[in-house]
Parts: structure tokens; C-alpha cells; sequence
């Protein structure tokens, strides 16, 4: 190998969940470093042997401006990520006073991953709101390093095309394809270091129309790094994440399949929301369809059971309807009616109570009085 790696002649394409992962389980036991020549990840697992782990590390210390430690996250770092979480997207006060209640707590963050994922309306907007913050942190940390870079979740190229980019990274002439995507990842890297980046506007206009969205899993090239030395190639950092929902805000678990297993010591799995709401009115139909099969023979209904496999009538044939003599109701009308409110107003006559009968009007006989005569004056 040689001792001074070549210069890349296009931006770093890095895989940004990736580095997401590595922020998140960077603490005191566990160091990840960035090589800014070619743009891998590299682990440092205690793991290994002890003739591995001095090799490596000879190797980061001779090349001090090659490799760069990943930051790990403090207390006050992992405490702000919930709180902001809590202030700006939380918007139920029950469930705000009991986040807040949790970060203030001994093991805050595993206490508040077990409370979100208990909680399907706040996970997917924890989720999102992760990925922003980690996509604000990554982006400062690597502008200050002074690396020119792109996402490859970001790019819009094809993945063939990508992978001979790869290849060709440290070759001054390359053919035309490969020189146009070259430009087109020079000008995608100035974007990361724009103040749009750091902070994201929303976007103005009408939004748009409400369509059905498929979800495909993301395509990524192959990873093609040709200046790995060779104390590093054992502590390569590169797992097949493609997606914000695999990437965990706990460093103790490696995936969220082994973080979900350990919650309350079972699996679980979530379903959508709207099939929960969906089971639940299922439920209240079979509780209510069993309250209606006890309450036959209040219903007049006690001799369906007797002859289920009756024919039904064909919509097709005439069928004869009995007619009710006025004033006559069956008994399922009397059933319901006992059951149902009665209507507000004033009753009808042949419903009304003697008690609120009207009186009729007594006759009173007119008397006839004399006229009194007044004296006549003399």
C-alpha cells in the first residue's frame, strides 16, 4: 500500500444512515472513525484480538489527518434530542407531563425508546424528528472537517453508473458518462454546505395532491473501497441499513428487532392503526350480536335457532307480506320500544293520561237582574 493515499477527484459518496447508526452507538466503550480519503466506516471492536487492535491503532496514529473519530454523544446531547422532541412535537398534555416526567428519571433513554414504541401516534413523529436532528448534526460535523461530500440516499443516479463512479475515484481520466455524474455530484456537495442545509425551510405552495404511496425499499450500490489498508479491513463498518426506521436512538442494541425483543422482556409487533381500530369495532359487533342472541325470546326471535338452514326466498319469486291490522305492532316493535327514548312533545290524544285530560267548561246559567230605577228629581 502506499504510505500517502491519493487525492479522490469527486465528492465522498457516504451512506448517511449509516453514520446516523455510528453517532448513535458512539460512547465511552465504542469508537468509530471516518476515513476521509475514501469515505468508509470503521469500528474498533475490543472484540478482536490484541495483535488486531494495536495494528489498527499504529495505523490510525501514523495517519492522524486520514481517519477522524466520530463525536460521541453526551448526556446533555441525548437529553436535548428528547426534550425537543417533547417541545415541539408532543401536542397531548398527558403525554407531554409523562416524557418529561421519564427524562428526568435514572436510564432516560431506554425508558423513553419503551414509552414511544408503546405509543404508534408518537413513534412515527419521533422517528422523523430524529432523522432530521441527526441529518443537522452529521452535516455540521462533517462541514467542519472540511469534507466534500454526498449522500447516496440523496442521489438521483443510476446505480451502475455509481458503482463505476466508485471504482474510478482516484483516476484522473475517466470516460464521459462517468466525468458527467462527476459533475453532477460536485454540484449535488455544494448543496450540504448552503445555511438551506443547517436549516430547512418548509415548503410554500399548495400541497400537493393526496396519492396512494407506494412504499419500495430503497436501491444502494455495492460498497467498492480500493485504498483500505490492511490493519483496517478486519473493523469495516458496514452493515446493510437502508432505512431512518432501523436506525435506533439506543446505543445498547445493534437493530430495532433486538431493541423490540427487549422491551418488557417479549416481542412485539405492531400493527397499522387503522386495523387496531378496525379489530376493536369487530369486538363491540360480537359483544353486541352476543347480547342479541341472549334477549331471543324477549325479542320474539326464539325459534330462528330451530331451523338455520332454512331456504331463503328468492329475490325473484313473489313473496306474500303480512299485513298488520291498524294499531296492532309485533313484538320485536314492543321490544325496542321499551328500550328506545321516547320522542320529545306534546302526546297525542289517544296517548294522553286522564290526569292531563282538559277539563270541560261548566255551563253557568245567566240570571237576569232588574234594572234599578234611580228617583226622579222634583
Amino acid at each position: 500500500m502506499k504510505s500517502h493515499p491519493q487525492n479522490a477527484k469527486n465528492p465522498l459518496i457516504l451512506r448517511y444512515f449509516r453514520l446516523m447508526d455510528a453517532f448513535a452507538k458512539s460512547d465511552d466503550e465504542r469508537d468509530f472513525y471516518l476515513d476521509r480519503t475514501e469515505g468508509f466506516l470503521m469500528y474498533i471492536d475490543l472484540d478482536k484480538g490484541s495483535e488486531e487492535l494495536e495494528a489498527v491503532e499504529k495505523e490510525i496514529e501514523s495517519h492522524p489527518d486520514r481517519y477522524a473519530l466520530i463525536p460521541k454523544m453526551t448526556f446533555y446531547e441525548i437529553k436535548k434530542f428528547m426534550e425537543g422532541f417533547v417541545h415541539e412535537k408532543v401536542y397531548d398534555i398527558d403525554t407531554k407531563e409523562k416524557l418529561l416526567d421519564i427524562i428526568s428519571s435514572k436510564e432516560p433513554r431506554d425508558h423513553f425508546l419503551e414509552f414511544i414504541y408503546d405509543h404508534l401516534s408518537e413513534l412515527e413523529k419521533w422517528q422523523l424528528y430524529y432523522q432530521e436532528r441527526s441529518r443537522i448534526r452529521i452535516i455540521e460535523w462533517l462541514r467542519s472537517l472540511n469534507v466534500h461530500f454526498v449522500f447516496e440516499e440523496d442521489l438521483e443516479v443510476n446505480k451502475g453508473l455509481l458503482e463505476k463512479v466508485k471504482r474510478s475515484l482516484f483516476e484522473p481520466k475517466v470516460p464521459k458518462d462517468i466525468a458527467n455524474a462527476r459533475e453532477a455530484l460536485i454540484v449535488k456537495s455544494k448543496t450540504y454546505y448552503s445555511n438551506e442545509a443547517l436549516n430547512p425551510r418548509p415548503k410554500r405552495g399548495r400541497p400537493p395532491k393526496q396519492v396512494i404511496k407506494v412504499e419500495l425499499e430503497p436501491q444502494v450500490s455495492v460498497d467498492i473501497y480500493t485504498q483500505v489498508p490492511t490493519a483496517c479491513r478486519q473493523f469495516l463498518y458496514i452493515p446493510d441499513i437502508v432505512s431512518a426506521a432501523s436506525v435506533t436512538f439506543s446505543a445498547k442494541f445493534e437493530t430495532e428487532e433486538h431493541l423490540l425483543s427487549s422491551l418488557r422482556g417479549s416481542p412485539r409487533h405492531y400493527v397499522d392503526e387503522r386495523l387496531a381500530a378496525l379489530s376493536e369495532r369487530l369486538e363491540s359487533l360480537r359483544h353486541l350480536s352476543s347480547r342479541l342472541t341472549g334477549n331471543e325470546k324477549g325479542f320474539g326471535l326464539e325459534g330462528i335457532r330451530q331451523f338455520p338452514s332454512l331456504p331463503r326466498p328468492s329475490p325473484f319469486k313473489e313473496v306474500k307480506a303480512e299485513v298488520l291490522p291498524v294499531g296492532k305492532t309485533t313484538k320485536v316493535e314492543t321490544a325496542i320500544e321499551e328500550y328506545l327514548p321516547k320522542k320529545r312533545g306534546r302526546p297525542r290524544k289517544e296517548e294522553r293520561p286522564e290526569e292531563f285530560m282538559p277539563q270541560r267548561r261548566r255551563r253557568f246559567s245567566i240570571k237576569k237582574v232588574s234594572r234599578i230605577k234611580s228617583p226622579k228629581k222634583k
